[in-house]
């Protein structure tokens, strides 16, 4: 999507449609007397509530108008902003419309205008994707969406900022989009291990990989435990910003990158077992952010891990009451194949030390326990620093995403130790599996490193359609 930003009025954009935002019911639209009217006038007669998400296109005088509404200024959120943007452009488009403008200043309540431009910027050019790879005749484009911010801006260079850095990360969404929305028969380790490559060489990242035979020479064997059945390898990608400060310690990212979970041995109910293709969420995120990271160039510098294996049962898969020694050391006893994530993230978080990290953020769609607890609404965060997880949740919000403390106690440690191993994949109690997850990874990091643990089960796809998106990957 092309995005601009100019300082000259909205009623003289070349355009075919108005985005206009609704919050409280009302439209957050200035400048233009006649046309707010007749925006007042279509809602009384439709009936339009301005709902969260909630959109309507209809036709005046003065060209196309599309109504995005924002809910209650009470509950409103950031990601509200987004996803509203994105659900205006993608039923734009379903009226086919392709150029778009809207107001730089809509005053939403103590939104900066910068703001304002960054995750609208950011949510349109994400109502401008679908997967449709595999649907014939697809990926044929009908040219170039637009849209463009117009009137003043309360800090022009923030604005122009804000508009540069959501369309380097739209990129970096919208180009890992298809490879997290492949199935498992496209998306194999070996095209996750191309793909990363590629993009590492196009983004200057530095990058390398530990294959079956390495794996197994560092005893990672957990990780190599959950590939046994499969036709298909193991591996622990590694990408490397170095960033523009030399004596910084990296922050490091871990996704678990299962490719498909079909449980293994502990075979999963066929019902539902396609969504398993969406179990390499926490990988694909990574390959987001890195990218996102490459072109923005912060200072401090970062590397991402994805721990690649596809879980399949067969006659060398690992069976349930198998003992395996991981990395670091410790052995463990694999109760049941199907809670595999957290052995694949053991051995990457192990290897993750000999980086001498600041921090280390691991990102799982882990247990469907998370579900239970915050429905798909949020993501867990769980570790062994308040700080850091107070960061985070901070830095979510501004963000648009919703994170969500859970608790890590000595009784979560004490119900992941093994009868006849250092450690057992399931816990004793079957409770609290949230946070008996985080506390089997707990055992991979010294308590003097600040580990945050992401449970990203319910917030990593969209099983349905949803006005701002179609089912498939968040990339949360």
């Amino acid at each position: 999507m092309k995005l601009t930003l100019t300082a000259r009025p909205l009623a003289t954009q070349a355009r075919e449609a108005w985005i206009v935002f609704v919050q409280n019911k009302k439209p957050l639209f200035n400048g233009h007397d006649e046309m707010a009217k007749r925006i007042g006038s279509q809602i009384k007669k439709t009936g339009y509530s301005g709902d969260y998400a909630q959109t309507l296109v209809f036709q005046t005088a003065d060209g196309d108008v599309i109504l995005a509404g924002l809910g209650d200024s009470k509950h409103f959120r950031m990601e509200y902003l987004e996803r509203a943007a994105s659900a205006a452009v993608r039923a734009g488009k379903n009226a086919g419309l392709k150029n778009f403008a809207t107001v730089t200043d809509a005053g939403i309540g103590k939104i900066s205008d910068a703001a304002f431009v960054h995750a609208v910027a950011r949510g349109a050019a994400m109502g401008t994707y679908s997967f449709d790879t595999f649907k014939t005749g697809g990926k044929k484009r009908a040219g170039e969406l637009s849209l463009t911010f117009a009137g003043p801006c309360e800090n022009s260079a923030a604005c122009r900022k804000a508009l540069a850095e959501a369309e380097l990360e739209s990129k970096a969404l919208l180009s890992t989009a298809d490879l997290a929305n492949l199935p498992g028969n496209e998306a194999t380790p070996q095209k996750i291990f191309s793909w990363a490559q590629k993009m590492a060489k196009e983004n200057k990242l530095a990058f390398s990989v530990l294959s079956k035979a390495e794996l197994k020479k560092k005893g990672c064997n957990a990780i190599l435990a959950v590939a046994a059945g499969s036709a298909q390898d193991a591996r622990i990608i590694t990408l490397k910003y170095k960033g523009t400060n030399p004596k910084a310690k990296p922050v490091v990212i871990i996704g678990k990158t299962i490719t498909f979970d079909s449980g293994g041995i502990s075979l999963k109910p066929g019902k539902g077992m396609e969504w398993m293709r969406y179990d390499k969420s926490g990988g694909m995120a990574v390959l987001a952010a890195m990218q996102m990271v490459a072109r923005l160039k912060p200072e401090t510098p970062v590397i991402g891990m994805l721990a690649v294996a596809e879980n399949m049962p067969g006659g060398r898969a690992t069976r349930p009451g198998d003992i395996v020694k991981s990395h670091a050391g410790k052995t463990i006893e694999i109760l049941n194949t199907d809670a595999e994530g957290r052995l694949v993230l053991a051995d990457a978080l192990s290897l993750a030390l000999q980086h001498k990290p600041a921090a280390i953020v691991d990102l799982a769609t882990l247990t469907g326990a998370v579900v239970t607890a915050l429905g798909h609404n949020a993501a867990a965060v769980v570790g062994n620093n308040h700080k850091l997880n107070a960061t985070l949740i901070k830095t979510a919000d501004a963000a648009g995403e919703r994170l969500w403390e859970l608790p890590l106690w000595p009784e979560n440690m004490d119900d992941m130790k093994g009868t006849f191993a250092d450690l057992q994949n399931m816990s004793k109690s079957g409770t609290a599996g949230t946070s008996n997850g985080a506390a089997f990874l707990a055992n991979f990091v010294p308590e003097t490193i600040p580990w945050a643990h992401l449970d990203i089960a319910g917030t990593a796809w969209e099983e349905s359609s949803k006005p701002w998106m179609d089912p498939g990957v968040t990339l949360f």
